[in-house]
């Protein structure tokens, strides 16, 4: 049986990352994740890439979680040394630049907690989504507890993970879970049109901005107001600053350069 691998593409300024392991439904084993934190900072780390649209492969699952035969093998040790390693979720939520999860199919576990760890999710209409550790006697380990309340509010993420329920990409959509939901044919070409749209911006507006939103959450609000007035002041200085002006007053498509 396949061992899984993500693929890196790249289309202009987007990085398309793709979870490739459908033979098991796009579980995330150890070696899955190792594979996915590495394409994530390579497409971070790339000066052309502007945006990253992370998918499943297939249509059945965008992830479905851990990979449960090796949770199941995986001792104490095992466990301590994943998560001195760093994980996955964390290395999503490090990347600097716009992050847009394009969920289809089963969204559960592991899968949902990576697509918390995204800044944007769009799901097809098929989309079934929930944090379902409760029901082999564990919680979510990935952030799970901390990103759902903060999207949707303390009820409702407590109940999705009290009973490990799943919900479907409409209600997803009316509580706050994902921003988008679009007919499964269409999922590839909805999420690339909203990066193309993002990757038409300046690259360090669209960094500065990201900081500006993500950092500031967790700041008291006149901290998170200095932080905006500090970026936006940062900005100022910028060669894509002066371009866009310039570019407006003669009425064409700025030429960014990332300076």
């Amino acid at each position: 049986m396949s061992q899984g691998t993500v693929r890196l593409e790249r289309n202009e300024a987007v990085a398309l990352v793709t979870i490739d392991h459908v033979e098991r439904q796009n579980a995330l084993s150890e070696a899955m994740r190792d594979a996915l934190a590495a394409a994530m900072e390579e497409a971070d780390g790339d000066s052309t890439t502007r945006v990253i649209v992370l998918t499943g492969a297939g249509e059945q699952s965008f992830a479905a979680g851990g990979d449960i035969r090796e949770l199941a093998q995986r001792t104490l040790a095992d466990q301590r040394r994943v998560m001195e390693n760093g994980s996955v979720f964390g290395a999503v939520r490090r990347v600097r630049k716009p992050v847009i999860a394009a969920v289809n199919g089963f969204c559960l576990g592991g899968g949902l907690e990576l697509a918390l760890a995204c800044d944007l999710r769009i799901a097809s209409d098929d989309a079934q989504l929930g944090l379902t550790e409760i029901n082999l006697a564990i919680i979510p380990g990935g952030g799970g507890t901390q990103r759902l309340p903060r999207l949707v509010g303390r009820g409702k993420a407590l109940e999705m993970i009290l009973t490990g329920m799943r919900i479907p990409a409409a209600e997803a959509l009316r509580i706050g879970l994902v921003e988008r939901v679009v007919p499964v044919a269409d999922l590839p070409s909805a999420a690339m049109a909203l990066a193309r749209t993002m990757a038409e911006k300046a690259p360090v507006a669209l960094r500065y901005a990201k900081e500006a939103v993500v950092g500031g959450l967790g700041l008291p609000l006149d901290d998170g107001i200095r932080l905006e007035n500090d970026l936006a002041t940062l900005l100022r200085t910028t060669e894509d600053r002066v371009e866009g002006a310039k570019a407006f007053v003669e009425k064409r498509k700025p030429r960014w350069t990332g300076r």
